[in-house]
């Protein structure tokens, strides 16, 4: 017992689970994700050699008094019933992939049919398996599609050795992308090559799904952690769209009461005042992007530029930064800031990232950030949403808790780690 306890701890540990340590073939193996998974589930030995230690117990001869398997039967049971609801959920949502593409900095998109009786909220993360891979490993991804689109799409970076695996399966099915599409390598269902099978479980709840209850949104992501703040701002975006063209067509079906309708009869009387309003909570949102990598851009690129031109009344402020950069005032990243600051006032396209959204480099002051937002929006309620590594996260906490002390707009910090 105490053996395979110590080697599930030890595998469990950072420094084996992400790679860190580089042992000589064949050790290798013993690093990375899948001996961390496969090496956990030799709890089913502990628990065995557990019930029957207890039943060799020569001091208590009533078989009612050697209660060990008692201790065991309620988590046993909830970890049974929890895989077994598993198997018949991700069993019965059917998907059918419909795009593919891979992406410079190791990212790759899937794009999937959404099911029928699957509901999700923006932030939810989802399941994934890929049989091609693992027919037994599941692993969480967050949704970067809005709960109104008719499809499901999941964003997937390189870091382990399962996630490598997925991406060498998708490049073998993968074509070059024909002219005016992104991405290294893309995929679809005119591909001649046959697709991977995925299975999918879900959707599954995180902090970022109650973003609806706050007046102001403060959104930061590091890295591939954009991908839960992606399918919020899509889907913030349609809900104001939403509610104005539901607005309008009251507007026609019912004029307003004035001067030159001054006879109104009771019944379109009562149907105004009784027709219900859609109320939506959140007015703003910032949303702050860092990423080391000039490439990881081309991936996000679609996103920023989809929500640029459908974000007319300003309601959401978009911010990149490229931390591989000088900050901006350093002499040596002044060329580079004013070809920047030229082509964008010409052209309106950011010559870093390529789409509307301006890049700035090194990484953002956030105590300045906060500042600037509370002084925006006082007496506000607002979320601020982190999902990245841990070493922001408290920084990002701190300031919170300094801002809710001396003002009267009131942050509310919830974080992410992957």
């Amino acid at each position: 017992m105490f053996v395979c306890m110590l080697i599930a701890f030890t595998l469990a540990t950072r420094w084996f689970r992400r790679s860190l340590v580089k042992l000589p073939k064949p050790f290798d193996k013993l690093t990375g994700f899948n001996a961390f998974w496969y090496s956990h589930h030799l709890f089913i030995i502990v628990y065995i050699s557990l019930v029957i230690h207890g039943e060799r117990v020569y001091l208590i001869l009533d078989w009612y008094k050697r209660t060990t398997w008692m201790y065991l039967a309620v988590p046993v049971g909830l970890y049974v019933g929890e895989r077994t609801l598993r198997f018949f959920r991700s069993g019965s949502y059917s998907v059918r992939l419909l795009k593919v593409a891979i992406y410079p900095g190791n990212v790759l998109t899937l794009q999937m049919s959404k099911p029928p009786t699957f509901r999700y909220k923006s932030g939810q993360y989802m399941f994934v398996q890929c049989p091609a891979v693992s027919p037994f490993e599941w692993h969480p991804f967050s949704i970067t599609s809005a709960p109104g689109d008719d499809y499901l799409s999941i964003h997937v970076r390189q870091l382990g050795d399962w996630t490598r695996e997925l991406k060498r399966v998708f490049s073998a099915a993968c074509e070059p992308p024909m002219s005016g599409k992104s991405g290294l390598l893309r995929a679809d269902e005119t591909t001649k090559k046959a697709l991977p099978k995925l299975l999918i479980d879900g959707p599954y709840g995180s902090p970022a799904q109650d973003y609806s209850k706050y007046d102001v949104l403060l959104l930061v992501g590091l890295g591939i952690g954009a991908t839960p703040f992606i399918s919020i701002l899509k889907d913030l975006i349609n809900n104001i769209i939403k509610m104005e063209e539901e607005e309008e067509a009251s507007t026609d079906l019912y004029p307003p009461i004035g001067r030159n309708n001054a006879h109104v009869d009771l019944d379109t009387l009562m149907r105004i005042t009784s027709k219900p309003k859609r109320a939506l909570k959140t007015t703003n949102a910032y949303f702050y992007w860092v990423t080391r990598e000039q490439g990881s851009f081309d991936w996000f690129k679609g996103v920023m530029n989809e929500i640029a031109e459908l974000d007319q009344r300003n309601i959401i402020e978009m911010h990149n930064y490229l931390t591989s950069v000088y900050e901006e005032g350093d002499a040596r990243s002044a060329l580079i800031t004013m070809l920047q600051a030229l082509n964008h006032a010409k052209n309106g396209v950011d010559i870093v990232s390529g789409t509307r959204v301006r890049t700035h480099f090194a990484r953002p002051n956030f105590k300045r950030v906060l500042s600037k937002v509370a002084s925006k929006h006082p007496y506000a309620k607002i979320g601020v949403f982190y999902c990245g590594a841990p070493v922001l996260a408290q920084e990002l906490s701190k300031l919170c808790h300094e801002y809710n002390a001396k003002g009267a707009t009131k942050f509310e910090f919830h974080k992410e780690h992957f």
